[in-house]
């Protein structure tokens, strides 16, 4: 998270960045700086911290390629999952679906082996894990591991919507 985060997006893009994502609570006109990172031909995504609720982002979700969720409070890893964030991600899916965006829905922080699984249920498709696999034993074995386990609650997020789908008394 930087402050003043306009004056960085030509900078990162021309560097090669192709997907920026900017804090809302860093941007004093978030539709300009979504509109700017888009001007430098990237992808602009926006970012909430915990405590803000996800109706702030209601004018620019037409606007964004992807969300970030911020599942701890951003300042260094290692922090446990803050279970709210899954009404968060939850309700980006609905909001998505019910008004036909396209946007992503990425979420960082305590994401592990335990909370994977309900991430990606919520409705989560961009995972970022630092301490998950860095933190224990050797990266590449705890990266296969949650991989493994991401794979899984794909699979079973899977089925389930296709169970909810083949049944005649859903919506």
């Amino acid at each position: 998270m930087i402050e003043r985060p306009d004056d960085f997006i030509p900078v990162f893009a021309e560097a090669g960045a192709n997907w920026i994502s900017v804090h809302q609570e860093a941007c004093v006109h978030l539709d300009r700086t979504l509109h700017l990172i888009a001007s430098h031909g990237c992808k602009p995504g926006v970012v909430i911290n915990p405590a803000t609720p996800v109706h702030t982002l209601d004018e620019v979700l037409p606007l964004v390629h992807h969300v970030l969720v911020m599942s701890v409070n951003p300042g260094f890893g290692g922090q446990c999952f803050i279970p709210s964030s899954l009404k968060k991600i939850e309700l980006l899916s609905q909001i998505r679906q019910s008004r036909g965006f396209n946007f992503r829905i990425e979420v960082d922080g305590g994401v592990h082996r335990d909370t994977i699984a309900n991430v990606v249920c919520a409705g989560a498709e961009i995972l970022v894990a630092g301490s998950a696999i860095f933190e224990h034993g050797s990266p590449r074995e705890s990266a296969s591991r949650l991989l493994e386990s991401f794979r899984a609650a794909v699979e079973n997020r899977v089925q389930d919507l296709s169970s909810v789908a083949g049944d005649p008394r859903q919506p």
